[in-house]
């Protein structure tokens, strides 16, 4: 039997948040639900075990590049995947996009500080960078993260025997 890759580990876990996405939001829970921390647990799982897997093959490879290097591999897996998904998803739900501008527009209102013309403009800027924004705050919260977790994983097992 073969041995998992860290990638192999990226794919899984990946694969795992998708799949806990997807529950979650046709089982209708709210976005701000604890449960939704859960995705966070299976990334911080998925790279802590391709860390903890890891077994190096000569004592010279015992060395936190080696270990931070699998978590390195997992969490890019995971990001893109992540990354992917979240494009896939809000392409297939135009009405995200929608939603966040009706909420946008009755915020500027609210304030009353901006005229109609510069409310609408707002709106229409809103939604041109509805989906940009949202890739770009995955891919750095999925990096960051998963460089931390990587970091202290990395520390913690390579003073293992």
């Amino acid at each position: 039997m073969q041995k998992l890759t860290s990638t192999h580990k990226g794919l899984i876990t990946g694969s795992l948040m998708i799949l806990a996405s997807l529950v979650f939001f046709y089982a209708g829970l709210p976005a701000q639900s604890p449960v939704q921390f859960l995705i966070y647990i299976i990334y911080t799982a998925g790279i802590v075990w391709s860390v903890y897997t890891y077994q190096p093959a000569e004592a010279k490879d015992n060395k936190f590049g080696s270990y931070f290097l699998q978590g390195f591999k997992c969490f890019i897996v995971v990001t893109l995947l992540m990354v992917l998904f979240t494009i896939v998803f809000n392409k297939m739900h135009p009405e995200f996009s929608t939603q966040m501008a009706e909420a946008y527009k009755a915020e500027l209102k609210q304030k009353g500080n901006k005229t109609p013309a510069e409310i609408e403009k707002a709106i229409d800027d809103m939604k041109n960078y509805y989906l940009p924004m949202l890739i770009s705050s995955a891919v750095f919260g999925y990096l960051i993260m998963g460089a931390v977790i990587s970091l202290v994983a990395s520390l913690l097992f390579m003073k293992r025997k």
